[in-house]
């Protein structure tokens, strides 16, 4: 079972979800999940979308920007004609707009955000693209260092969207990944589930998704010792979810 979801990055909660046909892959349930972030939120404008470079697609640019909303997406090789756009931009003369840096498990790292603004004439090969950014990371380990460079375009003019800015809302969209997949793959299980038939896989994932979201809601910063005490409270989420469901007007 293949699910695409959409997380609210400032609670760290699943707020959409759709399954993938097994016949096609995330680009066409795209569309979908924007559905049903609309169905939750009731509005998109406004909302800044960041998706892995496999969404960096001409026909999500449209969707999104229809909508009123706005896309962050990063650009790989798999649109070699804007990645060598981007690639050749003269970064060397674009500042720094914004460096942090982080220490942690014997590791330190540089992070560097640059943005020009290309929503010009002859600018690049994506719709709606008012900025390209530029990212390096360094990473000194057990003294050796490695160096990255990621390449983004976002719909947001400069004004909106400042190099500290960016620099947030990309480190923002690794949350998925830990705040989610880690979680329910580690302190769930998920992966040793024996559903895996029918609506059951994803019927069991929207439910690890409200734990983990109640969990948020509730304040709790580590979800494994959060589940171990409501495990001990079991009524506590199932009472909630019941008395605050939203009603129809």
């Amino acid at each position: 079972m293949h699910l695409l979801s959409a997380l609210d990055t400032t609670t760290g909660i699943v707020i959409a979800q759709v399954t993938v046909d097994t016949k096609s892959n995330e680009i066409t349930s795209f569309a979908p999940l924007l559905d049903a972030v609309e169905q939750v939120l009731g509005s998109l404008t406004g909302v800044l979308f960041i998706a892995d470079a496999l969404h960096t697609q001409t026909r999500h640019a449209d969707e999104v920007t229809a909508r009123g909303a706005h896309l962050l997406v990063q650009v790989k090789a798999n649109q070699p004609t804007l990645f060598k756009q981007l690639k050749g931009l003269p970064w060397a003369r674009v500042p720094v707009g914004d460096r942090t840096r982080d220490r942690g498990h014997g590791r330190r790292e540089t992070r560097t955000v640059k943005a020009v603004t290309v929503a010009t004439p002859g600018g690049i090969a994506f719709p709606y693209a008012q900025q390209a950014v530029c990212i390096t990371r360094t990473r000194i380990v057990a003294g050796r260092t490695s160096r990255e460079t990621a390449y983004l375009t976002v719909s947001l003019p400069a004004g909106e969207a400042l190099p500290r800015d960016l620099q947030s809302w990309i480190r923002r969209h690794w949350y998925i990944e830990n705040k989610v997949h880690h979680v329910r793959d580690v302190t769930f299980r998920e992966d040793l589930h024996q559903a895996r038939t029918g609506t059951g896989p994803a019927v069991l994932a929207t439910l690890r998704n409200t734990a983990i979201g109640w969990h948020r809601t509730t304040g709790a910063t580590n979800i494994a010792r959060a589940t171990r005490q409501a495990n001990r409270r079991s009524h506590d989420l199932i009472t909630a979810v019941t008395s605050s469901y939203p009603t129809t007007q």
